[in-house]
């Protein structure tokens, strides 16, 4: 197939574009490079360097030739910052999906796959499945569930074939691509940051948490499964009208667990800095995958929190300063 790929050159964009690439597909990556890097895009993947508002070059690129599918991986994703940016975020994950929906109905392609979140959920601390109510807590999560409906409403008066999956925390690295987030946020690169010398601890939120050691407990799922995930969700779309998924462990690890497991991993004592909650976070949010198990018979390589965590420390190890 002939993919056009959105976000291309970010975190999980690339890798997805490897994978692509790799079954034999043709890519076009269309990024902005605002978060992503462009040293990460694989080679043999066309590269377009443009903003998804330009609503004309998108058409344009669009239109250049045929593409069987849009896999849309472009939004900003810090859920902090959507709380004090609302109208950021609305504009770059919103209404620029909706001229991405609308240009790809125009150029004719019917399949497209949404990197989408469990933050469209309310906050639980049962496992999330397809069926729990929806709710998001914050700005990012309202941007996902938006473009989700908007994808249901082109299904259902265009025959737009979509496929939207949820998920917490990608992690963990793949061959030559890992997370490189600037400012970085995510639990792993920051615990990894410590034995890298680049920090002298790392910082838990609130230790009296309703959970067995007292720190809340979030889903973390390998970007290869996450990119295997896609792919099978990809396939699909050319017997199904919708598709919707959770992605995750169905039972999660805490901040605890996470630096201990990176201890042993780095060989490392990582020290931590104790402090209080945040507000707004929850003491458990996991995702249950039992859905695409069952129904496109899915299964993580790599549930296990040592390989995420080894194959996070191999490339930040390779490379310390991400990308540059």
């Amino acid at each position: 197939m002939n993919i056009f790929v959105t976000g291309g050159a970010g975190y999980i964009g690339s890798a997805m574009t490897e994978a692509l690439l790799n079954a034999g597909h043709t890519v076009t990556v269309y990024d902005a490079l605002y978060t992503g890097h462009r040293q990460a895009i694989p080679d043999g993947a066309r590269f377009v360097h443009a903003d998804m508002a330009d609503d004309e070059r998108l058409t344009v690129e669009l239109d250049s030739e045929p593409y069987d599918a849009v896999m849309h991986f472009a939004a900003f994703i810090e859920a902090g910052e959507s709380m004090k940016k609302p109208g950021k975020f609305i504009h770059n994950n919103l209404v620029n999906s909706a001229h991405l929906i609308e240009a790809s109905l125009r150029a004719g392609v019917r399949r497209f796959v949404l990197s989408s979140t469990a933050a469209v959920y309310a906050s639980s601390d049962e496992p999330l499945d397809e069926t729990s109510p929806l709710d998001p807590a914050n700005t990012y999560g309202f941007t996902k569930l938006a473009i989700e409906q908007m994808l249901e409403w082109y299904c259902k008066i265009h025959g737009m074939h979509y496929a939207a999956l949820r998920y917490f925390n990608a992690a963990g690295a793949v061959p030559g691509k890992g997370e490189a987030h600037h400012p970085e946020s995510h639990l792993i690169p920051l615990v990894l940051r410590v034995p890298l010398g680049q920090s002298p601890n790392i910082s838990i939120y609130g230790t009296d948490y309703p959970t067995p050691d007292g720190t809340n407990i979030r889903d973390y799922i390998h970007i290869a499964d996450l990119v295997s995930a896609h792919l099978l969700a990809l396939d699909a779309l050319g017997e199904h009208d919708r598709l919707v998924y959770n992605l995750g462990n169905g039972n999660g690890y805490s901040v605890r667990e996470v630096i201990e497991t990176a201890r042993r991993v780095t060989n490392h004592p990582i020290p931590v800095l104790e402090t209080g909650r945040r507000a707004g976070d929850a003491s458990r949010l996991v995702a249950s995958s039992g859905k695409i198990r069952r129904e496109l018979g899915w299964e993580p390589k790599f549930p296990e929190l040592q390989d995420i965590i080894t194959s996070a420390w191999e490339w930040h190890s390779a490379h310390p300063h991400g990308y540059s």
